[in-house]
């Protein structure tokens, strides 16, 4: 009886004096477990309880604290190796104590705070039973204020089938509880409960549930659509990737090897920078979920299983680096260097200042140099040296518009960014010098030799230079006015204005060929 309440009980001296100011303090309605339940006489009304992960949040909070470590200390990879070497429970308690974990601004499930509520409404007793730490678990149970008490992982035991099922039959008794579950793991806990809720479970799951248990509910709940994994993967983006095509129209090599090489190469890259969305996205959880636009991102916001997305950023980045094998080694090491800085930027650069946005420039870059490799030309260094600068100034506005649009919020300055509201005025100057600097080598470009050896009509690149200096010139007005959107890119992507402009531009130096 006395492990029984040791187990059960919810101490208000739960976490070490030295940790009190890390961790949100519980709330007032957030009641802890006094006592064990009375095992001599059937609980009446039947208890109902919960798991967590993937049911209560549509989130994955193993994945999540380990992404969040990982993005400040890419070098813990060794120390997770090293617990989970002991044991999976082991994990779970080095990740317990993440730097950013906000239960406030997790992915809660409405359906299944429905029923909750409903059972509270009837009188019953909610508990909270998760293979997470309980850390964790107390945190999010505690801002919830919805449970009776909470069962979880703890350093030396992991709260998952089996071991959950014991824990639940020796409070509860033999079917004397209900149980809302939705992973394989659940099976076990749903084999000894009176009524099986699931929600989210995969078709095998259902079919075993059904064949085990007589008492179920399956709770409705949004499937992801090819729709969802679009935005997730970012096809809107794709068009960035369309700059493998410059090296081609630059040097005029229209041939039907070449325009299949730029193809190949355009979705390599593509696929390529899914699989880096998807693991920056990861990375970003809790920054995507305290921004006004972000939130809606499908693995912040729950739509798609953390669990899917891992799995599908190695085979993403394995399609992508089986087509760039088909178009040349060169465009394979281009590509590989493409992936190791954007991953250097997800894990690390992004929290530099001026850094980040250098290597954002860079990005794009990259791409200019991989389409030279997929045709087998060396790039001009007029025209790296034009992209750098062209690119750097939208990073910059890039960071300039989040900058106005946080002062405009009355937000405090960001923890992932190494910017203060303070420097907007320089970062917009950065913005502009960056903008002049890229149309100054678009000039000196037009009157270079280069240009009268490549160009049928050179004069007619004199044209487009003011033609892009409106373009530049615009986004940084519509940036200072905080009509920008998040990404200067996707912008132009949707803009009329801008799609007019850059493509007269286009036109111009076609022209002049």
């Amino acid at each position: 009886m006395n492990e029984l309440h040791h187990e059960f009980q919810l101490r208000r001296d739960f976490l070490p004096r030295a940790e009190e100011d890390e961790w949100p303090q519980p709330e007032p309605a957030a009641l802890p477990v006094d006592s064990p339940p009375d095992l001599q006489k059937p609980l009446s009304p039947r208890p109902l309880v919960v798991d967590l992960d993937g049911t209560l949040v549509r989130s994955d909070l193993l994945i999540e604290t380990a992404f969040s470590e990982l993005s400040r200390r890419p070098h813990s990879i060794v120390d997770f190796i090293r617990s989970l070497s002991v044991g999976k429970a082991c994990l779970k308690h080095r990740l317990s104590q993440p730097a950013d974990f906000d239960p406030a601004i997790l992915p809660y499930d409405a359906e299944v705070l429905k029923v909750i509520k409903g059972a509270r409404e009837e009188g019953r007793s909610v508990y909270l039973a998760s293979a997470t730490h309980e850390r964790l678990v107390c945190a999010v149970a505690n801002h919830l204020g919805l449970f009776t008490g909470w069962f979880a992982t703890n350093e030396t035991m992991n709260c998952v089938a089996e071991a959950k099922a014991a824990k639940l039959v020796a409070a509860f008794g033999e079917g004397g509880f209900d149980y809302i579950g939705n992973d394989p793991a659940d099976l076990s806990v749903w084999r000894h409960a009176a009524k099986a809720y699931a929600i989210r479970t995969s078709a095998a799951v259902a079919r075993e549930l059904s064949r085990q248990c007589d008492n179920v509910e399956h709770l409705s709940h949004d499937k992801p659509t090819w729709r969802i994994w679009a935005r997730s993967l970012r096809v809107h983006q794709y068009v960035k990737n369309g700059l493998v095509f410059i090296p081609l129209l630059t040097n005029q090599l229209l041939t039907l090897h070449s325009l299949a090489n730029a193809a190949l190469a355009f979705v390599a890259f593509s696929l390529c920078a899914s699989g880096v969305y998807l693991l920056n996205d990861l990375v970003d959880l809790q920054d995507d979920r305290r921004h006004k636009t972000k939130c809606r991102r499908p693995l912040a916001c729950g739509e798609i299983p953390l669990s899917h997305a891992l799995l599908a950023i190695p085979i993403l980045l394995l399609l992508s680096l089986t087509i760039a094998a088909m178009v040349s080694p060169v465009f394979v090491l281009v590509l590989a260097g493409y992936f190791a800085l954007t991953t250097a930027y997800s894990f690390f650069l992004k929290r530099k200042m001026i850094l980040d946005v250098v290597a954002l420039a860079s990005l794009y870059t990259t791409r200019v140099v991989g389409g030279a490799a997929a045709v087998s030309v060396w790039p001009s260094p007029w025209l790296l040296a034009f992209m750098m600068s062209w690119f750097l100034s939208l990073a910059l506005v890039k960071r300039y518009t989040e900058l106005i649009s946080r002062r405009a919020a009355h937000l405090p300055d960001s923890k992932s960014r190494d910017y203060r509201k303070a420097d907007i005025g320089m970062v917009g100057a950065l913005a502009a010098g960056a903008g002049m600097n890229a149309l100054t080598l678009f000039a000196l470009y037009a009157a270079s030799d280069s240009a009268q050896d490549i160009y049928a009509r050179p004069a007619m690149l004199w044209l487009a230079g003011p033609i892009l200096a409106c373009w530049i010139a615009r986004i940084l007005m519509l940036a200072h006015r905080g009509q920008m959107h998040d990404d200067p890119v996707v912008f132009a992507i949707r803009d009329k204005v801008s799609l007019a402009t850059l493509g007269a531009a286009g036109v111009l130096v076609v022209a002049a060929m």
